[in-house]
């Protein structure tokens, strides 16, 4: 398996293990509560696995191979480990009969085998998955920038809260979120490759909004890859941009680069989804569960994303590492070598 380790220089931990665990716990209650206050979003359970075959779960960039396994009390039926939940959660505001303005959350836990395991990549997942009732009128950069303002607050409200109480803390996080396009992105910083470009935005401004990923740029190449059967990264919006969708960014020092705390979009409707189909050379998906649903006008328009867990608490507790947030698998030369440098994996 492929590992890739940076080492902070001169990293020690500003929290014991103990602490770090009474930490973890204060800023996923306080921040799911804030999240749903400001969102008005309703908590809901979700399944950690679906049938395979129905189009509800996700293939993310469209490579990485979900767990399978045969249920042998369903007659062998083959199920999936959910690599994310955004289609699932969108058929659940159908189910619950939602209005715009209302939507939902959950806990979402997955397995994704095909992880590059790294400081912030684990086999494990963890995050706060949220999706909410729009109208046809919202479907504009400026509601997606609205909605990414609300939960920005969020983030910054919990680290100043976190800091007030381990004052060893301090916040570095600035008090608006910059919001670039992926176009003026690649424009401002040509010489760059994407990953590169993303740390020199996040490094002069603190906290991003990177607009339209997955949609191919200028030069041929999209920023980064997208599946294109929920957030919409395809809709022309102005000046020949595209993209209702992108990333929330901070720059995080221990790493010296971008770091990126949450994906969310403005979901696709008929059209967008038909169309991404095609760019993709996947529209056979057109006859599954979900996309039949979305098709027939059965879903309800939406936004929504997810928030990583162990990621924003890796931030705020300026971990080097997202194993000292979260219990998972390292292969042992990892282990070995954070150990000599007084990183300590769960």
């Amino acid at each position: 398996m492929k590992t890739q380790l940076v080492i902070p220089a001169g990293y020690k931990s500003l929290l014991s293990m103990r602490d770090t665990e009474i930490a973890i716990r204060q800023i996923k209650e306080f921040f799911q509560l804030n999240l749903a206050f400001e969102l008005n979003l309703v908590r809901v359970t979700a399944p950690l696995f679906v049938k395979a075959g129905t189009g509800v779960n996700d293939d993310l960039n469209g490579i990485e191979q979900p767990v399978a396994f045969q249920v042998k009390g369903m007659g062998g039926t083959p199920v999936e480990i959910v690599q994310s939940l955004a289609k699932w959660k969108r058929m659940r505001l159908a189910d619950f009969g939602l209005e715009p303005g209302e939507g939902i959350y959950t806990d979402m836990n997955a397995i994704r085998p095909d992880e590059i395991l790294d400081n912030i990549h684990s086999l494990y997942v963890d995050q706060w998955d949220w999706e909410r009732v729009m109208t046809k009128e919202d479907r504009t950069v400026a509601y997606l920038k609205a909605i990414v303002r609300q939960i920005y607050s969020v983030i910054r409200r919990t680290e100043r809260y976190i800091s007030h109480l381990y004052p060893v803390i301090k916040p570095i996080l600035p008090e608006e979120i910059t919001f670039i396009h992926t176009e003026d992105l690649m424009a401002r910083y040509p010489d760059l490759a994407p990953k590169e470009r993303e740390r020199a935005i996040c490094k002069e401004y603190g906290a991003v909004f990177i607009i339209g990923i997955g949609a191919v740029l200028e030069d041929g190449k999209p920023h980064d890859g997208r599946a294109p059967d929920y957030d919409d990264w395809s809709t022309p919006t102005k000046d020949g941009y595209k993209g209702l969708n992108g990333d929330i960014m901070v720059y995080y020092p221990p790493f010296d680069s971008g770091y990126e705390l949450s994906s969310m979009g403005i979901r696709v409707d008929a059209a967008a989804l038909t169309r991404q189909l095609e760019i993709a050379g996947a529209g056979d998906r057109k006859e599954l569960l979900f996309h039949r649903r979305l098709l027939k006008g059965d879903l309800p328009l939406s936004i929504g994303g997810g928030i990583g867990q162990s990621r924003l608490c890796m931030f705020y507790l300026r971990k080097a590492h997202i194993g000292e947030i979260q219990s998972s698998l390292w292969p042992e030369a990892m282990i070995h070598e954070c150990r000599e440098h007084d990183i300590i994996l769960l």
